[in-house]
């Protein structure tokens, strides 16, 4: 009896299966970092699987490209008040 060959290892972005969702990026930056960008960056990332599911492939890239650029942003808007907060308690701190 012959079997099929086991799926190849590692995430494969092709036709079979969705675009990454960010998802943990998204919930780690809007923890840690900026709420309202992450919060943008979370609903995009739950957007990705379920367009997949419905067939609209473009759908979930789109707002996969976007969970990523809004996890971005909500952790460039943390890291910059952040290093804005620090400078003021230095700078109050005489």
């Amino acid at each position: 009896m012959s079997y099929p060959p086991p799926p190849p290892a590692g995430p494969q972005y092709g036709a079979g299966s969705p675009p990454p969702n960010y998802l943990i990026w998204s919930i780690l930056t809007t923890i840690l970092c900026c709420l309202p960008a992450g919060v943008v960056s979370i609903v995009f990332a739950a957007q990705v699987n379920s367009k997949w599911a419905a067939g609209d492939q473009a759908g979930a890239y789109k707002a996969s490209n976007n969970a990523k650029t809004w996890a971005i942003v909500s952790a460039v808007v943390g890291l910059i008040v952040g290093v804005l907060s620090f400078i003021y308690t230095l700078s109050s701190g005489s």
